[in-house]
């Protein structure tokens, strides 16, 4: 087992079958450093909110917040079933929570992917579909969710888990760990149109917070159909929200 108190350019992951391994292997990890983050640049300022996006600086940095999603095609395990996930095919229809996880039947990895699926009815009333990847076979993912919660499994999901065995998916997204061969605990929200909206990377020991992506996911639609409208620290709906401009934050500002 894992420590797992440990988590458009086209990218295709193609996983090919494999033969399914008598019992699942030890294995040892150990916490990466974090590496600098690139430098972002803000584009300029208009009197929309809209203008408020940050842009990668160049074609070869990784992907950030503001440009689209690298796309990919893989192998992945839902309702105890292979099936094919195109990250392409939620373009105009969905947001997308994808999420990676270090390795299957672990620790801290279960505690997410459950909470995760418990939650699949509200994240699906606001048109969000959920996406786990690691680098795990599908023949793992299978056998994972075969295995009763109680015994450290998954039981029946309510949304695929990716696998990502050619490791191309965590590396474009940048959650690789290239000395372990496993991927941080990264977390992205893509809007309709495909675009990284939030993202969010968690060393291995760290679990993520399933109410914190509810909130961010709820506070990007908000702004997205008021883009005069931006939401402060904590925003939640309901809550106040900002006019971008000296006058109107004035109006937040002496309202709180």
């Amino acid at each position: 087992m894992a420590a797992c108190s440990l988590a458009t350019s086209t990218v295709v992951s193609s996983a090919k079958p494999l033969a399914p391994a008598a019992a699942v292997a030890p294995h040892s990890v150990s916490f990466p450093r974090a590496a600098a983050a690139a430098p972002l640049r803000l584009a300029p300022r208009s009197a929309r909110a809209s203008s408020f996006v940050a842009r990668a600086g160049g074609v070869d940095d990784a992907p950030l917040v503001g440009n689209k999603a690298p796309d990919f095609e893989a192998e992945a395990v839902f309702d105890q079933e292979f099936i094919n996930v195109k990250l392409s095919d939620y373009i105009g229809k969905k947001y997308v929570i994808l999420f990676f996880y270090p390795l299957d039947f672990t620790f801290v990895c279960p505690t997410e992917i459950t909470a995760f699926s418990d939650r699949h009815e509200e994240f699906e009333k606001l048109n969000t579909e959920i996406l786990g990847v690691s680098i795990d076979s599908v023949f793992s993912h299978l056998a994972w969710v075969q295995t009763d919660r109680k015994s450290g499994g998954l039981g029946d999901l309510k949304y695929p888990l990716v696998s990502d065995v050619t490791k191309s998916i965590s590396k474009s997204f940048g959650v690789l760990i290239p000395d372990q061969g496993i991927a941080l605990r990264g977390l992205f929200i893509i809007d309709k149109e495909g675009v990284i909206q939030h993202s969010t990377i968690n060393n291995l020991a760290i679990g993520r917070s399933v109410d914190e992506t509810m909130r961010t996911l709820q506070a990007l639609q908000y702004v997205q159909d008021n883009p005069d409208e931006v939401c402060p620290a904590g925003w939640k709906p309901g809550d106040k929200s900002m006019k971008p401009d000296p006058k109107g934050s004035k109006e937040y500002f002496s309202a709180i």
